[in-house]
């Protein structure tokens, strides 16, 4: 990959299903660091999906997983704060922020983009 244009990734995953999670979400996000599909990855955890999070210990691995390979996760503050799981998110080493106008402006960019 040209160093010079990076190619990026985000991944909007706000699903809380678990065999999503495992056998997508992660599973891609990992290999596309893994095996330098991407430059860099992003997952933007938003919706339900912090729910999952917050009381799964399998999912809690995968997070610390992807962030070991150099994936950046972040998450909806929003979200967080809604169903109150900002400090629980912010132990996993997830960033939280307000990510509306992150991904408004990642849309905009033109870089890769999915959603689960």
């Amino acid at each position: 990959m040209s160093s010079d244009n990076p190619s990026k990734l985000l991944l909007l995953w706000t699903t809380r299903d678990k065999t999503t999670a495992l056998n997508m979400v992660f599973l891609y996000t990992i290999n596309a660091k893994k095996h330098n599909w991407f430059d860099e990855v992003t997952l933007l955890i938003w919706g339900a999906s912090p729910e999952l999070v917050a009381v799964d210990e399998e999912i809690q691995a995968k997070i610390g997983e992807a962030l070991d390979k150099g994936v950046r996760v972040i998450a909806c503050k929003r979200c967080a704060e809604t169903l109150d799981l900002v400090e629980k998110l912010e132990d996993l080493k997830v960033e939280v922020f307000y990510t509306g106008e992150f991904l408004s402006d990642w849309l905009k960019s033109g870089n890769s983009f999915l959603s689960v």
